[in-house]
């Protein structure tokens, strides 16, 4: 017999001897301590055989940017079976059970890392976010940047920090809206050194969390809110040339550090990172900040094979104020519109791919007048997510 059952701390070794096996990994009796504390802010499900744990789902609540505004995101994390349990739909019905979950609490997206893309394709989720890796030659970064201000060495001063970030974050799409919990186990938890980036007016306008060793610079993470900010930065990472031979960064898809540089040829690697998937179709549409160009409505067929509560025929239709979202079921399906997956909605309206570029990788299809519509009233902003969990 089985069924789904939300767990508590009080099944913490249960919870926790099945991620150390399934992602094989150990903990020490502090660092168990540090992961209780972590998931404290997390809803666990598992999914359970005669009564004991054969696999679990941790469902974290979380907030994310996209096109400056904050939505209520589940982050999907720690998904896990006993070997002697798969493949017999555990995952699916915790999956199943936690979008439901999340659609009843406002979660309108939700991300996750997957272990296999074609998996979690299966079952609405897409790949949305990229990261791209920078390893520079330190001498790249030694020249004149014609800054002002300075560059200093800081102590954990989160709401400095935060300041920064959340402007920062606000520029792009997927970005995590952190608090100050998230900061101090998250964020600040590795042993990096951390210095500021302030303007000659003395306000802070940037940061750096990185390392040194072996001769390398790694970037745990940076982010600036000017342009002098950012050249103030790379010009500190260059003062590391006695110690390094070489920086580590990783940086949005967007990032324009090539031209900024005498020397653009250095190895720059991009990598799938996380997914994401629509998990209420309607609300995401009527809350999505569309850009208010339409001059004809339109209609989009959307399909969700694994949460059919999706399904129907979303029209979007210009009115004084914005852009109104009519939802009507499939059985009154206008012909006249674009066919498309919550796969390839999620893609789009996450800003990671363009109407333009699905249409020409035959992903969407319809009339070329409405995919030119809807191109022109999705806003152009990258997706990028520094964080992991």
């Amino acid at each position: 017999m089985t069924d789904i059952k939300r767990l508590s701390l009080t099944d913490a070794d249960n919870i926790f001897a099945l991620s150390q096996f399934a992602f094989q990994y150990d903990l020490t009796k502090d660092a168990l301590n540090k992961k209780k504390e972590e998931a404290e802010r997390h809803i666990i499900w598992g999914w359970m055989a005669n009564d004991q744990l054969a696999a679990k789902l941790h469902l974290i609540p979380l907030s994310c940017y996209i096109n400056g505004r904050t939505f209520e995101m589940g982050g999907i994390s720690s998904v896990a079976t006993w070997p002697e349990y798969r493949r017999q739909g555990a995952v699916r019905d915790l999956l199943y059970h936690a979008l439901h979950h999340m659609r009843q609490h406002g979660q309108t997206l939700s991300f996750l890392h997957p272990f296999s893309f074609a998996f979690y394709r299966k079952y609405g989720w897409e790949h949305t976010f990229s990261e791209k890796t920078y390893t520079i030659p330190i001498t790249v970064l030694k020249r004149q940047w014609q800054v002002s201000g300075y560059v200093r060495r800081i102590e954990d001063d989160i709401n400095a920090l935060h300041t920064v970030y959340s402007e920062y974050a606000k520029n792009f799409n997927g970005t995590l809206v952190r608090d100050e919990k998230w900061w101090e186990q998250r964020v600040l938890r590795g042993n990096w050194h951390k210095a500021a980036a302030f303007e000659e007016n003395g306000n802070t306008a940037g940061y750096i969390l990185y390392n040194v060793k072996d001769e390398k610079v790694t970037v745990h993470e940076h982010a600036f809110t000017t342009l002098n900010a950012q050249k103030l930065l790379l010009q500190f990472i260059a003062n590391h040339d006695s110690m390094a031979e070489k920086v580590e960064m990783t940086v949005p898809e967007n990032d324009n550090l090539t031209l900024l540089v005498d020397e653009p040829r250095f190895e720059q690697k991009i990598t799938p990172y996380f997914m994401a998937r629509i998990v209420d179709v309607h609300a995401f549409l009527q809350a999505y900040p569309f850009i208010k160009e339409l001059t004809e409505a339109v209609t989009l067929h959307i399909t969700d094979d694994f949460l059919p509560e999706n399904n129907g025929d979303y029209q979007l239709s210009r009115t004084e104020t914005g852009i109104n979202v009519t939802c009507m079921p499939w059985n009154i399906r206008q012909d006249e519109g674009i066919d498309c997956s919550v796969q390839q909605l999620t893609s789009m309206l996450m800003g990671y791919k363009r109407p333009f570029e699905l249409y020409a990788a035959d992903l969407l299809r319809g009339r070329w007048e409405q995919v030119h519509q809807l191109e022109n009233i999705i806003p152009h902003r990258q997706t990028y997510f520094p964080d992991f969990y």
